[in-house]
């Protein structure tokens, strides 16, 4: 019976497009893993590279902070409920998405976190849609 010996890639300080892709394939391939699994430090790493690399490469729009979640978001992939299950409340976070409600403190330290936004790009005012 052969055995098939998967090797670990190394990873270093991600310096192009190419191994920022890696990465990012990487990546999803362990997005789930568990506290205490074995890719779990890696995963950790991983998003260590990923976030000082888009850092340094991308400029983030001048727009107001609830456009600027919603295209983090789809960058990232997420949708409004995933944001709520790091905030904790959905209706509050459907409010704040469409600009019915301003983001708290907390959203802010929380959305800053989750989607690697610097949050003084996220305290900036914007104009509510209440009626």
């Amino acid at each position: 019976m052969k055995r098939i010996v998967m090797k670990k890639k190394m990873w270093f300080l991600i310096e192009s497009e190419e191994e920022y892709q890696d990465a990012l394939q990487r990546y999803e391939e362990i997005k789930y893993s568990e506290k205490g699994a074995k890719e779990y430090k890696e995963l950790q790493l991983l998003v260590k590279l990923i976030s000082d690399y888009e850092e340094k490469t991308s400029i983030l729009p001048e727009v107001d902070p609830i456009e600027l979640i919603k295209i983090r978001m789809e960058e990232f992939g997420y949708n409004p409920k995933e944001l709520a299950s790091a905030y904790g409340d959905k209706g509050t976070v459907s409010k704040v998405l469409n600009y019915k409600q301003a983001l708290s403190l907390n959203m802010i330290r929380k959305f800053s976190d989750l989607l690697k936004i610097p949050a003084d790009l996220l305290i900036k005012e914007y104009p509510l849609h209440i009626s």
